[in-house]
This record gives structure tokens, C-alpha cells and sequence, in this order.
């Protein structure tokens, strides 16, 4: 497949650190999504076959389109790593060059190559002459909102092979904190040959299509949101409204964890794991307005919401370590259902703690 039929018309699902891992994108794709992204791998890993990170490589049959997402500086470790990931049988590979975090950006991997367009152009040529598949990239707009260098980085992607390009229209600073500038990546559709991807802050169907008519880019990208409603790839095809009631939300959350128990196995460490992620994507489950349009997209969910309407509704509107707990040992463990009480105010939310973070 090229990069262009990859990608034209699609809502593409963000390669998010445990948020895309392989049992979540297996629900994305049965509500619809047609190309998931795994987590980010560091490459140096990825060739070193270190610890698990070659797991982050594993598709499933189900998944219509699977892109993996290589963190790395060298540009012939880079190379080395798409190629296990074509053989492991991605169907795109792609460079971060966004990735925000410390971990990441002090061994000068994501962001940090937003100021480096010779060594970006050196990763893309490198991996371009190993791999067969499409090399992408995804990148912000800088490192800091004053130095924009995104259409730099870009055309330097491009002139060296690479076959689309990614923005999530926010500088590294920014984080999540700044609304997403999609003046940019209307720039960047106009700017560049190959086809593009914007991304941030998309939370409903209508407004990935808003913003792909507003900027003529190829595809639309979630990433929270897509978390938040996995039902979003549903409603994007089928261009109307999916509201489910809290009994069908549940249904959704025991498919995940059937996914999980099938990924990570029914094992005492199986379930320890199956816990720890259901815990993650609890804190974005919760989030999901059942009476608003677009999903609240706020990193921690400060949100008014409205009274639940029943004592199940208001367990699945909470993230907080009780509630959490009392979710995994009820989904996970198999104990009897036992809601929480009310939480205190201030109550911890379960992936702040060192059991679920």
C-alpha cells in the first residue's frame, strides 16, 4: 500500500505510549478504525531485542492497517529497526520526532530532533533505503512556541523519502496545554507534496471533518479522544452520533479486558498486567459525556459534569484508586461488583499511584 492509500479520508488512531496498546487497538478496529498506530519503541531496543520492546511490534490478523512508531537518533539503528518492524508486518513505519517527555528527548530522541533537519533528512534516507513499506514521520510545530521549525523539519523529511507527514499542531513546550494551531498544518498541506496528517484536539467526528475540509489534509488524527470513544471510528464512517448508555459503556470495558486477557494471558502476571492497563484507559473511559458532542480532551478532567444517572453511571465517570480498584477486582479478578463510595475531594487518581502509573 502507498502512503496515499493508507491514509486519504482516514481518522487515523495516535501511536500513544500504553494508550495504543495491541488489545485497545483490536476494540478500535472493531468499532470501525481502519489504521492504528502501536506505542512508540525506542529502535536501540527494538535491534537490541532488549527487554519487551519488541512486543510494541506485534500485530494482530484483525487489524486492517498497523503503522509502528520507531524513537531513535541513529540513523542506521533506525534503519535496523524498520526492518524488523516491516518483517514483523507493519504495513507503515514512522519516525516520532514529537514525543515531549524527558526520557525521550534527553537521549536526544522526539522532540528533540525538531531542531535538527540534517539528521531527521539522514534517519528518513536510511530508513527509506532498508524498508519496502512507507516511511512517515510525526513531528510538532518546535521545540518552543517561538521557534517554530515543523515546515524545516518537514521539507527536510520529505526531500529525503519520506511519504507523509504527521503534525500534531502544538510546539513541545505546549504539551497538551495550548489549543492545537491547525493554521499550521493548513500550511503544511499547502507546502508540502506528500500527504499530510493533522492532529490535536479533534473530539468528535464532526470536527475531524471540519478541520480536514477547513485545511485539506489527506487524514484526520486522534489520539485522546480516540481513547476516550473508541465508538468515534464508528460514528466518523457512518457520519451520525453513537451515544451509549451505561450499560453498553460496561460492555465495552469487559471486551477490553477480554482482549487483554487473551493478549497478556489469565495468569496471576496476565492479570497483574491486564489491571495496570485497564487502569489507564479507565482515567480516558470516564471522561465520555453521554448528553455533550465533543469529548473533553482536558489532560486531568476537571469537569462539571452532570448528576450519573445511576450508581453504575457514576463508578464509570470515576478514576480515582478506589473506584479503580474496585473496577479491576470486579472486571479483571472476577470478585463481585462492590461500588465505591463517594470519593473524598482530592481523591488520587489511580494512574497517579505507583500501583497503576
Amino acid at each position: 500500500m502507498t502512503a496515499e492509500e493508507i491514509f486519504r479520508g482516514r481518522l487515523v488512531m495516535a501511536p500513544m505510549t500504553r494508550g495504543t496498546d495491541l488489545p485497545f487497538r483490536r476494540l478500535a478496529a472493531e468499532w470501525g478504525a481502519t489504521v492504528c498506530m502501536g506505542e512508540m519503541a525506542y529502535a536501540h531496543k527494538v535491534v537490541r531485542n532488549e527487554g519487551n520492546e519488541r512486543t510494541l511490534l506485534r500485530r494482530h490478523p484483525d487489524e486492517p492497517v498497523f503503522g509502528v512508531q520507531l524513537a531513535g537518533k541513529r540513523p542506521d539503528v533506525m534503519a535496523d529497526a524498520a526492518v524488523i518492524a516491516e518483517d514483523a508486518g507493519a504495513d507503515f513505519v514512522d519516525v516520532n520526532l514529537g514525543c515531549p517527555i524527558d526520557d525521550a528527548t534527553r537521549r536526544g530522541f522526539g522532540a528533540a530532533l525538531l531542531e535538527r533537519p540534517s539528521r531527521v533528512a539522514a534517519i528518513v534516507s536510511a530508513m527509506k533505503g532498508r524498508v519496502r513499506v512507507p516511511v512517515t514521520v510525526k513531528l510538532r510545530l518546535g521545540w518552543s512556541s517561538e521557534r517554530p521549525t515543523f515546515l524545516k523539519i518537514a521539507r527536510a523529511a520529505e526531500d529525503a523519502g519520506a511519504d507523509a507527514v504527521a503534525l500534531h499542531a502544538r510546539s513541545r513546550s505546549q504539551r497538551y496545554r495550548r489549543p492545537a494551531d491547525w493554521s499550521r498544518v493548513r500550511l503544511l498541506a499547502e507546502t508540502l507534496r506528500v500527504p499530510v496528517i493533522g492532529n490535536g484536539d479533534v473530539g468528535s467526528w464532526r470536527a475531524a471533518i471540519g478541520r480536514a475540509e477547513e485545511t485539506g489534509c489527506h487524514a484526520v488524527m486522534v489520539g485522546r479522544s480516540g481513547l476516550t470513544k473508541p465508538w468515534l471510528f464508528r460514528e466518523y464512517a457512518d457520519r451520525r452520533d453513537l451515544v451509549l448508555d451505561t450499560e453498553e459503556r460496561l460492555t465495552v470495558l469487559r471486551r477490553y479486558v477480554d482482549l487483554c486477557r487473551e493478549h497478556f494471558g489469565d495468569d496471576e502476571f496476565g492479570r497483574r498486567r491486564t489491571r495496570r492497563f485497564l487502569a489507564f484507559h479507565q482515567d480516558f473511559f470516564r471522561r465520555y459525556r453521554p448528553d455533550g458532542d465533543d469529548v473533553d480532551l482536558d489532560e486531568d478532567d476537571p469537569r462539571d459534569a452532570a448528576e450519573p444517572r445511576s450508581e453504575l453511571d457514576g463508578w464509570l465517570a470515576r478514576g480515582d484508586v478506589d473506584a479503580v480498584d474496585r473496577l479491576c477486582d470486579w472486571l479483571v479478578d472476577g470478585a463481585a461488583a462492590n461500588p465505591p463510595a463517594p470519593a473524598e475531594p482530592g481523591a488520587q487518581r489511580a494512574v497517579k499511584t505507583a500501583a497503576y502509573g
